[in-house]
């Protein structure tokens, strides 16, 4: 996680998370252009993400229910007004994007499908989000209906040749798409935090709730692709999660759904 220490904050913090991060140094810790994200480097650590109104409540109440779960950060605080500002505890350690990591790839794609596999066994009761994959699909739906496709970043084998063969993929075959697990929403290798090769927790977790499993399997296999610029390591993902609960064919729909964003 890049971190660039700051002489001044640009935005304005509400006054209790201004008064609790005071006299700390913070850093420029943003990967993503929906959102700010600093690191307040006090005590153990803190992340302190910022974006528009209501974009942070999602992930607020997925971040609290990851940590209750064990395998997340603390929220601290979010507020929402002009904008929104969501304050964690750091989580320990370093995300699998980093250089310690990506030097053992086949280690790396075994650890993350085993700890995939476990999230997606871990009981979802009163989940804040029950139904997440019916939000993906109106989500896919409406970037359709205002032009929003780009299969740029994908690997050829999840291709479409144009959005109109896509939407027809999607529309014909969405219903194979159930909630049934607990979703991370974006598991990519920047959002699985290990320590000394352990999982220490997830992060960005504002696309989580009950899902289908296929969505994160689908990223799981996304992020090795494109973090290791190569995919073979798809097979020995798959079977390091365990195939006896993955259906190839239903990549394809996931693969329909993201390439309208």
């Amino acid at each position: 996680m890049k971190k660039i220490l700051l002489n001044r904050m640009t935005d304005e913090m509400p006054e209790d998370i201004c008064r609790f991060v005071s006299s700390a140094n913070i850093y420029d810790s943003s990967c993503s252009p929906e959102a700010k994200v600093y690191f307040i480097d006090k005590g153990k650590g803190y992340y302190l993400k910022c974006s528009g109104r209501g974009r942070l409540e999602a992930e607020a109440k997925m971040t609290e229910y990851f940590h209750l779960k064990g395998f997340g950060a603390e929220v601290l605080n979010y507020s929402s007004s002009d904008r929104d500002w969501l304050l964690t505890t750091a989580v320990m350690g370093e995300d699998g994007a980093c250089e310690e990591y990506l030097m053992q790839p086949k280690r790396l794609c075994d650890t993350i499908a085993y700890e995939l596999r476990k999230l997606h066994e871990t009981d979802y009761t009163d989940c804040p989000i029950p139904d997440r994959t019916g939000e993906y699909l109106a989500f896919a739906q409406k970037n359709y209906r205002t032009g929003n496709y780009d299969k740029s970043h994908f690997p050829d084998s999840f291709g479409y040749c144009s959005a109109e063969e896509a939407y027809e993929v999607l529309t014909t075959q969405k219903d194979a798409l159930q909630s049934k697990v607990l979703l991370h929403g974006d598991y990519c290798l920047p959002n699985i935090v290990l320590n000394n090769w352990k999982l220490s927790g997830f992060i960005d977790v504002g696309n989580g709730g009950v899902g289908d499993r296929h969505i994160d399997i689908f990223w799981g296999i996304w992020t090795l692709w494109f973090n290791l610029k190569t995919n073979k390591y798809y097979g020995r993902f798959l079977d390091a999660y365990g195939r006896d609960k993955v259906d190839e064919s239903m990549l394809r729909i996931v693969a329909a759904a993201e390439v309208f964003g």
